[in-house]
């Protein structure tokens, strides 16, 4: 088989392949036994059919096209991985030559990865958000965490702000009950603003065995957006009591013995969660300070392909909340224009900084070994909250194997690049990237370690009790 190869751009090529007749030979066999199982002659099995009588009923050319079809796949393989070139997507294919046991020929354009070269990346200077936490993000989530203690008890006035009440609601249009807009037993939150709108006005002031009507806009159902008349009735009115911020609240919610305990482990957790987000900061920054330092084309139709994938994604995630295009960009306080226009350069942004490290990948000779892969599959499957083996499984069965490969590699130059970045905080401060990141690695397999402690804990407590409840019944 010989191939040439024609840069028609520096992202987009055209290989020229010709192939001698014999190689097709296995694929005119196969062409020939799946033919035998179709075609019924008298006289013939199916499977039997000799050779001569296919061609006789059916044709040599349409024998011929079955065992092209059969064999390109493999040839263009072939012609990729010979002319060294990274193929991306699907390439355009045309048979240029195709005569019967002489020879056969083929084009297929398709783009590439351009060729470039990563330049040194030692030194690129980065600036983060500074590690600080306050008094009132600890207060705040103190805060958040008394209001998961709180309680509600039957208050015996009318409604006020940040009461909760147990509500009807019903709705009318036209005089016809909208079925959909029914709810009973509904628990709200005086002054939440979360459901339709006027609902808090008319809440506010009225107590238990009230009923209301008034006219507002539905949101959901068969008739979103068109106005109705809602009535509300009120059940219950309950005040949300929070407990008090003492000693015996930090060992109801914690297992420490006072506030201040409780008020450091907070602090601690803060410091925690803001050095992670320094960390993936500062991977964001240092991979677009070496974009800044690589000018590379980049092909329209991979482009396209990302900007598609965005699309597809956002449309899921809209349909999962029940949201459409329309609203969601209300919502941004976006335009469609601007919404392209920034999906557009993030969608370039995201290939190139995909083709820089899978480049510095190649250049730095990274690999991929199998416990890494069984890292990247253990850590995606607690966040999915699925079995590993099921996930593993998964990713097999789709053939996505060699993206997640990919993506550990990248991931892994990526580690390199930040590496070797000066970075330092908003105050000036130098941030030791490579030991922050051992420390959050440290970190995150300590809490693994204690929360595999504590469901074994949690099992073994259960099995007890399960036997001295069993004892006891006997």
């Amino acid at each position: 088989m010989k191939t040439d190869v024609e840069e028609l751009s520096p992202t987009r090529v055209k290989l020229t392949v010709e192939v001698p007749f014999d190689e097709l030979k296995p694929n005119l066999d196969k062409a020939y036994k799946e033919l035998s199982h179709q075609v019924r002659l008298k006289g013939f099995r199916p499977g039997k059919v000799p050779a001569r009588l296919i061609d006789q009923y059916v044709g040599r050319g349409a024998v011929l096209q079955e065992a092209v079809n059969d064999a390109l796949p493999d040839l263009y393989g072939r012609a990729v991985q010979e002319s060294e070139v990274f193929a991306l997507g699907q390439p355009d294919v045309e048979i240029t030559e195709l005569q019967d046991n002489e020879q056969f020929a083929f084009t297929a354009e398709v783009d590439i990865r351009p060729k470039f070269e990563v330049p040194d990346y030692d030194g690129l200077e980065i600036t983060v958000d500074s590690v600080e936490v306050t008094d009132e993000e600890i207060d705040q989530t103190i805060s958040n965490l008394r209001e998961r203690f709180a309680t509600l008890t039957n208050a015996d006035r009318p409604a006020e702000e940040g009461d909760f009440v147990s509500i009807d609601l019903s709705a009318k249009i036209d005089g016809e009950d909208v079925e959909d807009a029914r709810t009973s037993g509904y628990s709200y939150e005086v002054g939440s603003d979360s459901s339709i709108d006027g609902l808090d006005e008319q809440l506010t002031g009225m107590t238990a065995g009230d009923s209301k009507s008034f006219t507002s806009t539905l949101v959901g159902g068969e008739h979103a957006d068109e106005e109705a008349e809602v009535t509300v009735t009120v059940h219950s009115v309950k005040i949300k009591e929070l407990p008090e911020l003492d000693d015996e609240f930090a060992q109801l919610a914690s297992e420490f013995d006072t506030i201040e305990e409780l008020r450091e482990d907070v602090r601690k957790r803060l410091e925690n969660q803001k050095r992670a987000q320094q960390l993936g900061q500062a991977r964001d920054k240092a991979l677009e300070a070496l974009m800044d330092k690589i000018d590379i084309p980049l092909p329209d139709s991979v482009i396209e392909a990302e900007v598609e994938r965005r699309n597809e994604q956002l449309d899921q995630q809209l349909q999962m909340y029940g949201l459409d295009r329309e609203k969601y960009l209300e919502q941004q306080e976006q335009t469609a224009e601007e919404y392209d226009e920034e999906l557009a350069k993030d969608a370039r942004d995201a290939v190139k900084g995909g083709f820089i490290l899978d480049q510095l990948a190649l250049q730095e000779e990274l690999t991929v070994e199998n416990e890494e892969l069984t890292e990247y599959v253990v850590s995606n499957a607690l966040q999915m909250g699925v079995q590993p083996d099921v996930l593993a499984r998964h990713l097999t069965e789709n053939n996505q194997i060699p993206a997640v490969v990919s993506e550990v590699l990248r991931s892994k130059a990526l580690n390199l690049v930040v590496e070797h970045v000066k970075a330092a905080d908003e105050n000036g401060a130098e941030v030791d990237l490579a030991e922050l990141q051992r420390q959050l690695s440290g970190e995150t397999e300590e809490a693994e370690g204690t929360e595999a402690a504590e469901a074994t804990a949690a099992d073994e407590a259960g099995e007890k009790a399960e036997a001295e409840g069993e004892k006891t019944d006997a």
